[in-house]
C-alpha cells in the first residue's frame, strides 16, 4: 500500500506568514478533497505534495522516503498528477497523448508495447474518448482536453493520483462520470487527492476534507466532521443553506443579509 504523507508541512506562498503545519496522509481508499477560496493555496499545496515545489518547512514522504530524494521517473511510477492548466507539448493525437502515461515505465529508447496501447485505449474508453483517438489534441474542446488529461493519468496506473480541479470545463454528465470513476479507483486501492471548488462534489464523493483559509490556517479530518455549516460559511465568507436530500448533503449559496 503506497502512502503519501506530509509532516509538519507549511507551503511556501510569498507574502504570507507561516500557516498551520499540515500532518496528514493519503492512503489507498482515501479520497481527499481540498476546499478553500481563491488564493488559499490549494494549487500550491498540490504541487508541493507532488514534489514540484519546495515547502517553506516540513517534509513529504512517499512510503517513508522523502520525495525530493526520489528520481522523477521513480516518483511517476507511483504518483500521477492532473494539472489545472496545461499546454500541448507537441501536435500529437489523443491516443499518442494518453500513451504518455506509460513513459515512466519505459527504459531509454524503448517503445510502447501492445499492453501499453491496450491500457491507453481502455483509459480513453473510460472517459468516453475512444472515438477521438486519432484526433489532434489541438482540435479538442476544453472539456475533452480535461478528460484526456485524466485518461493519461489513469493510463499511468498510479497508486496515488493528485488532481487540481478535475471537474474543470466538464458538463454535469462528465463531472459525475469523472468523480464516480475516481471513486472506483479509490475502492481499488488508489489514494486520491483533489483540489475542488465544487463544495457539493466534495461532500458527495470525498471521505476526508482539508479546509484551507487565505491566512494560512487549515483544518482537516473525516468528511462528517468537516462539513459544518458555520465552518464552511467562514471558509468562503458566504452564507449557505444546507439541504438534506436522498441521504446527501447539499450546500446552496444564499443572498447576503446586507447586500451592497
Amino acid at each position: 500500500m503506497t502512502t503519501l504523507s506530509a509532516h509538519q508541512l507549511v507551503i511556501d506562498i510569498p507574502g504570507r506568514s507561516d500557516g498551520t503545519a499540515l500532518n496528514l496522509s493519503v492512503q489507498a481508499g482515501d479520497i481527499w478533497g481540498v476546499l478553500g477560496p481563491n488564493g488559499a493555496g490549494k494549487t500550491t499545496l498540490l504541487h508541493t505534495l507532488a514534489g514540484l515545489r519546495q515547502p517553506r518547512s516540513g517534509e513529504i514522504h512517499l512510503d517513508g522516503r522523502n520525495i525530493h530524494q526520489l528520481r522523477r521517473k521513480q516518483l511517476a511510477q507511483s504518483l500521477a498528477v492532473v494539472f489545472q492548466e496545461r499546454q500541448d507539448g507537441f501536435p500529437g493525437t489523443v491516443l499518442e497523448t494518453a500513451m504518455i502515461g506509460r513513459h515512466p515505465f519505459l527504459a531509454p529508447w524503448d517503445v510502447e508495447t501492445a499492453s501499453d496501447l491496450l491500457l491507453a485505449r481502455q483509459s480513453l474508453d473510460l472517459l468516453e474518448l475512444a472515438h477521438l483517438e486519432q484526433r489532434l489534441v489541438s482540435t479538442l474542446s476544453g472539456g475533452e482536453r480535461q478528460r484526456l488529461a485524466i485518461a493519461t493519468a489513469l493510463c499511468q496506473t498510479p497508486s496515488l493520483l493528485l488532481a487540481d480541479e478535475p471537474s474543470n470545463h466538464l458538463d454535469l454528465h462528465h463531472q459525475v462520470q469523472v468523480m464516480e470513476l475516481l471513486q472506483r479507483r479509490a475502492r481499488n486501492d488508489c489514494g486520491i487527492f483533489l483540489c475542488l471548488h465544487d463544495l457539493n462534489l466534495a461532500a458527495r464523493y470525498c471521505n476526508r476534507l482539508l479546509l484551507l483559509y487565505p491566512d494560512g490556517r487549515a483544518c482537516w479530518g473525516a468528511k462528517e466532521d468537516m462539513l459544518s455549516l458555520s465552518a464552511l460559511e467562514a471558509l468562503y465568507r458566504q452564507p449557505l443553506t444546507l439541504i438534506e436530500h436522498d441521504g446527501q448533503q447539499l450546500f446552496v449559496p444564499r443572498a447576503s443579509e446586507s447586500p451592497r
